[in-house]
């Protein structure tokens, strides 16, 4: 269960009478997510959720989440969205951790994706992309390939306890990004984090997105990678070429795609799956005996990585 910090019933009155919410009728820790503590929280109004942001978040970085999630709200695009106390406050302090309330967003996540589900992805992606762009904040992406090296490096010594020979394999991927990658493609606010556990579907219909706290300015191709290795691959890891010319189309019905983003897209999946390789192999190695959150597999992204190291252009991806 992800609730990494306990918040009492006297806390948590004080804490929600800085809002007009009404009173609390109940409150219940929400196992999904890794990153921080979430509770649903019932009052009065309505139902809501309450997040207490855990150590790996900056503090210097929740203005940029939470002012993402307004402003996209603002502009049509479904999300949680802040509430700010009767002192104009949406971020304040609970249990010695930054919090905050957002808006309870209806919906289930699908646990079988299908074509509609990607196409409607695709769009909403676009979307967001588009909405971002006169966001003032930026944020650079902290887990891109000039944060890479530093993650590999903290892992390739224990790597061989996951995998033989998984070092080798991860240093010359490595070096073929940083050499490769592009330096000049067209950029704003992306998700960086939208997996299926974070869109929400009401029926055949998205409902919304969450969990914008990877949100970082960074190239939209690479956010269109993230993508691909998180919705077009079969849980046997084949890759289901009619969910990415779908959900590639949509995209791109919205936002249409520059000729160069369409030849990187390639080398964006490639980058997108070394990111989360690293991440779940560092969290897999460093993971602390009765941990609530159990790590997830590095190895199904290495799985994907190698299927894009043999695409030889945007073909693969059913588009041309």
């Amino acid at each position: 269960m992800a609730v990494y910090t306990d918040v009492g019933d006297e806390e948590l009155v004080a804490f929600v009478a800085a809002y007009d919410l009404g009173e609390v009728m109940s409150f219940k820790g929400i196992a999904e997510g890794v990153e921080n503590t979430n509770y649903l929280l019932q009052t009065t109004t309505g139902s809501h959720i309450l997040t207490l942001y855990e150590k790996r978040v900056q503090v210097g970085d929740l203005p940029y989440f939470l002012g993402f999630m307004e402003h996209l709200a603002a502009r049509g695009v479904t999300c949680p969205t802040p509430l700010h106390g009767r002192d104009g406050a949406a971020l304040r302090e609970l249990c010695g951790r930054p919090a905050a309330i957002v808006t309870f967003l209806e919906g289930l996540w699908p646990r079988r994706i299908q074509p509609q589900h990607c196409a409607q992805v695709g769009a909403a992606l676009a979307r967001l992309h588009l909405a971002g762009t006169d966001f003032p904040l930026q944020r650079r992406n902290a887990l891109s390939v000039a944060d890479w090296r530093v993650l590999y490096e903290s892992c390739a010594g224990r790597s061989h306890e996951i995998k033989g020979g998984l070092a080798q394999i991860l240093g010359a991927e490595l070096d073929h990004l940083e050499a490769h990658w592009p330096t000049d493609l067209p950029a704003g606010v992306c998700h960086a984090d939208l997996f299926p556990d974070n869109v929400f579907f009401l029926g055949e219909k998205l409902s919304g997105m969450i969990d914008f706290y990877f949100a970082c300015n960074d190239f939209f191709a690479y956010d269109l990678g993230i993508c691909l290795n998180a919705w077009c691959f079969e849980h046997d890891g084949s890759f289901n070429v009619t969910k990415a010319r779908i959900m590639l189309g949509h995209y791109r019905q919205v936002r249409p795609f520059s000729d160069a983003e369409l030849q990187i897209l390639p080398l964006m999946a490639r980058g997108s799956a070394m990111r989360f390789l690293l991440t779940r192999l560092y969290d897999l190695l460093n993971h602390r005996e009765g941990a609530l959150v159990k790590p997830k597999d590095p190895l199904e992204f290495l799985a994907i990585l190698q299927f894009h190291q043999q695409v030889r252009g945007p073909s693969a991806y059913g588009l041309e």
